[in-house]
């Protein structure tokens, strides 16, 4: 999941909540929106390899 922050840098987070703090893992901030989607790809390759 991919938002836009207040500073113009989109950050990427977890889609489930983390059950003890209920809150979305930080999985990085980003510059642009394209380097987000591309980090965003490379995570669900790992998950699934």
């Amino acid at each position: 999941m991919i938002r836009k922050l207040k500073s113009g840098q989109y950050r990427l987070y977890s889609v489930k909540k983390d059950p003890k703090t209920h809150k979305r893992r930080n999985l990085g901030t980003f510059d642009s929106l394209s380097a987000a989607k591309k980090h965003e790809q490379e995570v669900q390759y790992f998950k699934r390899h």
